[in-house]
């Protein structure tokens, strides 16, 4: 069996750091945490709406499911970043997300560590003289 029909990521030689599916899934699981704060610090919202605000705001590069989303949820409601009240949303009763005091600091926190980690990745892009990719041909400088 060739690495192309077994899973794109890992292979039997083990990581394929060549994959982008494998540089994706690695960000994308933290930016899922770092966005489902970023919408609950617009207001209080219902899982299902959570996960369709990351999407909508990511513009589909984060769309957490609900297997990520609701233990991510619990680990915030745990340790204090938000409340969470059962409200009847569209006749339905559901569990609405509010952030806390704490939710909105531990935002302020990402965003900056986000920030950081985007600064470098532009200063990097900038002297390797452009977006990765690009040939010797295609850049300009």
């Amino acid at each position: 069996m060739s690495a192309q029909t077994e899973n794109p990521v890992e292979s039997r030689e083990g990581l394929d750091l060549t994959c982008p599916a494998y540089w994706r899934g690695t960000i994308k699981m933290g930016l899922s945490r770092f966005f489902i704060l970023r919408v609950l610090h617009d207001g209080p919202l219902h899982g299902y709406d959570i996960a369709r605000t990351v999407e909508r705001t990511t513009h589909g590069c984060c769309s957490p499911t609900e297997g990520a989303l609701y233990p991510a949820l619990k680990e915030f409601e745990k340790g204090g970043y938000v409340t969470v009240m059962p409200m009847v949303v569209g006749g339905r009763t559901r569990k609405v997300y509010s952030l806390t005091e704490r939710g909105r600091q531990a935002f302020q926190v990402a965003l900056a560590a986000w920030m950081e980690v985007t600064d470098c990745l532009l200063d990097t892009e900038r002297q390797l003289g452009g977006p990765p990719g690009q040939t010797d041909g295609e850049r300009t400088t």
